[in-house]
């Protein structure tokens, strides 16, 4: 996930929260709004488990103050979804956001004047349905994204294993400068990390969990 942005014909700026299914290539949500807070982020991500079905093993995204609040620590712990934070500046590390942003961006941002919040929405959503129902995907061999399977297990479900004979827990993961990833340790849940970053400094971020 990540977040694109854009400006109403009265000079007003808006974000856009983008979604997708990195096996599928589905776009999952569109959500556009003048604020998106962590909270928000949180309510959106529960409400889309909620219309699927199905939470998703893990999910993918930069190091934005949004992503890395307390409300979604939170909410990935409760829910048990697993958190994997792209190194800072290494934005290839997500780069299928990266391209679906820049598909959206040249096919729907750049050729509509937005002059308000609700037709915004409305040309979102069109432009949504389009691309997971009508447009063949050559990952796919020419096959739309909706009409794609999800698996049942996926390799990223071995992230989300902590220490524990509790069964899955969930664990944010940051990749480092190298490369690598850093998993739970000593029994600790993400929030409790993060906690302890705010309190002795050695965090970098806000709310990032290392």
């Amino acid at each position: 996930m990540d977040f694109a942005s854009d400006t109403l014909t009265d000079g007003r700026r808006f974000r856009i929260l983008v979604v997708v299914d990195d096996f599928t290539r589905e776009c999952l949500s569109l959500v556009a709004d003048t604020s998106l807070s962590g909270a928000r982020v949180a309510r959106e991500l529960t409400a889309l488990i909620a219309r699927r079905g199905a939470r998703p093993l893990l999910c993918v995204s930069d190091n934005g103050t949004e992503l890395t609040s307390t409300a979604i620590l939170t909410w990935s712990q409760e829910s048990q979804v697993g958190w994997h934070y792209i190194a800072p500046g290494k934005p290839q590390q997500n780069a299928f956001a990266e391209s679906f942003i820049g598909r959206l961006r040249d096919e729907c941002l750049n050729e509509t004047l937005f002059t308000s919040l609700r037709q915004a929405r409305v040309v979102l959503a069109a432009w949504q349905r389009d691309y997971n129902e009508l447009r063949p995907h050559s990952a796919h061999a020419g096959q739309v994204p909706a009409s794609i399977m999800r698996p049942s297990c996926s390799p990223a479900s071995r992230l989300l294993r902590a220490g524990s004979a509790g069964g899955l827990r969930p664990v944010l993961t940051q990749a480092a400068r190298d490369g690598g990833d850093e998993t739970g340790r000593d029994g600790e849940t993400p929030l409790d990390r993060t906690e302890k970053h705010r309190h002795d400094g050695r965090g970098g971020n806000p709310g990032l969990c290392l």
